[in-house]
């Protein structure tokens, strides 16, 4: 029976479903954090009566035909890039971005990566890194004389030494655009990778045409709600019980033919 097979493929998708949404209430504390949707499309199906075909000698076309589906499969679990809210830390080198864009990270592959998570500190050189030592790219170093640093919208990163009056500037914050975010690659750490989806990235200081602001003492929160998060997985725990029934009803029907004398 078809049935059993068709009821399988539902119960596996209804499955990943629920591990999707599980990883976006585990990660609703974390920094950055896009959540994940699953997609799922329809698999190829059997014609028993091909739809168009002539049904007799007078040239007769079959309005509709027979096409029995086989079940379900898993097109794409795609980020939902939407930004999350803004929160107020306090901290100096806490920095979120107002709009659209990713920091660049120098990575130990000698790769960049790409974040949200604006949750940095100095490392013991005073150098602008992530909580796992990667260093921001463009390098930017803080004297460790300076009693003041200041980061304005534009991502210029501005200190003010002792008995000075003016403040100078000791870099500049650059941050990159993807012609489509959806296609950027997930490692891990709150950082993605660019691919051939993604596009190249295209680069630029913050707050110019299609870039967003540099906010310091902000970092940006998921953008998980947990409210649709609990309904989904309520949707998806209703799905696999469903298509459960549908295996134990195929069950059934096989115990009766199987009983018959």
């Amino acid at each position: 029976m078809r049935s059993l097979t068709t009821a399988a493929t539902g119960m596996l998708a209804q499955q990943l479903n629920v591990e999707v949404i599980s990883n976006n209430i585990a990660n609703l504390s974390t920094s950055g954090y896009k959540r994940k949707r699953a997609e799922f499309q329809d698999l190829l199906y059997q014609s028993m009566e091909r739809v168009g075909s002539r049904s007799s000698d007078n040239g007769d076309i079959t309005p509709a035909g027979v096409q029995i589906g086989v079940g379900v499969e898993a097109a794409a679990v795609y980020s939902i890039t939407d930004q999350g809210n803004l929160q107020p830390t306090g901290n100096t080198y806490d920095m979120a971005i107002n709009g659209k864009g990713y920091f660049q990270i120098d990575l130990p592959t000698g790769g960049t990566g790409y974040t949200r998570a604006g949750s940095f500190q100095l490392s013991p050189d005073g150098q602008l890194v992530t909580n796992d030592g990667y260093p921001v790219q463009p390098g930017i170093t803080i004297p460790s004389d300076a009693v003041e640093v200041t980061i304005n919208d534009s991502g210029e990163v501005l200190i003010k030494l002792d008995g000075q009056i003016e403040l100078s500037n000791v870099g500049q914050l650059e941050i990159s655009t993807f012609p489509n975010e959806g296609g950027l690659e997930s490692i891990g750490q709150n950082l993605v990778l660019e691919t051939e989806a993604s596009g190249s990235p295209i680069v630029s200081v913050p707050g110019q045409p299609g870039f967003g602001k540099v906010l310091q003492g902000y970092v940006e929160t998921s953008n998980v709600d947990v409210v649709k998060e609990i309904t989904d997985m309520i949707q998806a725990q209703r799905a696999y019980e469903m298509n459960s029934k549908v295996i134990e009803t195929s069950d059934q029907m096989m115990g009766t033919i199987t009983n018959i004398r």
